[in-house]
């Protein structure tokens, strides 16, 4: 938690949001210049995500003076888009490297907790308060032939699904005011259900470019029996759910709660240890919002799972309501020693969380 939260009473002026943004975004920066050993003005495009708090001058203005990008740095400063916005920042940064060549984008990806803390006792706005954590991510993309072989995955597919024409989608994650005038944002328990659609509807999508023939088959097959011949099908089943392990060995699902990763697993018929990576990130940093995916990678990293060849799903989920997916492919071998978020603490996981702490 940021440091000023820790003061009675807490601090939430515009000068402590501030403080925050730069220790998580000045550090991020930096870490990753010094470790890819290129200068700022190399940066051709700028793009972060932070949904709740947009200053003037803005975050992307901060980044720019802090380091001297060049003048003509094409930036932009998403907000409002909530936790699935990590995967637009990527789409976004990928569509402009589709009409630049040559060039290098950086994606920076955090939330803004000092500016946001709930003081009401609306229960549904106070989830927010124990569940969200400081952090962020910072993703270098290029397009240039000379980083071939540095880079560690390429992305080969991105889809989005946004579900805001549904009022009760547009309503499970909601900032409003309370009785009271305290401003929160709202978690409704139909977001249970609205996640698993969405995510539903995203597969759909996605799985023609991913599955094997053999899944895509036996999905439509099933269908068709369902509408045709329902009495065929076995009893209390539905539709075949396609078996996504046929085409991802890594999957790195948005650490939003427990509720959300158990209705992931549940839906895409997923075992302990391909949730392992979103359940140990939630237990060890929280919900970091757009930047928990990365966070999730990481430890896939650190644990020295990830193989040159390897595909890894990439689930984002967020207000709106959003469900994005990014399928990235592992092109070398990584060294699980170097420095990450997990350095000094991934040799303790992964550990038993129970279901249930009593105090």
């Amino acid at each position: 938690m940021p440091l000023t939260l820790h003061q009675l009473p807490p601090d939430a002026s515009l000068g402590a949001s501030l403080e925050e943004i730069e220790v998580v975004l000045f550090t991020m920066v930096g870490d990753l210049i010094t470790k890819n050993k290129i200068s700022p003005k190399s940066i051709d495009i700028l793009t972060i995500n932070c949904s709740a708090f947009c200053p003037i001058p803005s975050i992307t203005a901060m980044i720019i003076n802090k380091f001297g990008f060049r003048s003509n740095v094409m930036s932009f400063n998403l907000t409002g888009m909530g936790c699935s916005a990590g995967l637009l920042s990527i789409s976004l940064a990928r569509d402009l490297l589709k009409v630049h060549n040559n060039s290098l984008a950086l994606v920076l990806s955090l939330e803004c907790l000092t500016h946001n803390g709930y003081s009401g006792q609306v229960k549904s706005m106070l989830l927010t308060n124990t569940l969200f954590r400081m952090g962020g991510s910072a993703v270098l993309l290029s397009n240039q032939r000379r980083d071939k072989h540095k880079a560690k995955y390429t992305l080969q597919h991105l889809v989005r699904t946004n579900m805001s024409y549904d009022d009760q989608a547009y309503r499970c994650v909601f900032q409003e005011p309370d009785d009271d005038c305290f401003v929160g944002v709202s978690l409704s328990r139909k977001l249970l259900k609205v996640a698993p659609y969405a995510l539903r509807i995203n597969m759909g999508s996605l799985g023609p470019l991913v599955l094997p023939y053999s899944e895509q088959f036996r999905y439509v097959w099933s269908n068709i029996c369902q509408k045709i011949w329902p009495q065929t099908l076995p009893k209390g089943k539905g539709r075949y759910i396609p078996d996504f392990k046929k085409a991802f060995k890594h999957f790195c699902i948005h650490a939003g709660g427990r509720a959300v990763i158990d209705a992931v697993e549940n839906n895409l018929d997923l075992c302990e240890e391909d949730i392992e990576p979103s359940r140990m990130t939630l237990y060890q940093f929280g919900n970091t919002s757009s930047s928990s995916i990365w966070y999730s990678l990481c430890y896939l990293e650190a644990k020295g799972r990830v193989k040159k060849g390897d595909r890894v799903w990439q689930i984002s989920l967020g207000s709106g309501f959003k469900c994005n997916s990014a399928v990235w492919k592992c092109v070398r071998d990584l060294n699980p020693g170097v420095k990450s978020a997990w350095s000094d603490c991934i040799h303790r996981y992964p550990i038993e969380v129970p279901d249930i702490i009593l105090n």
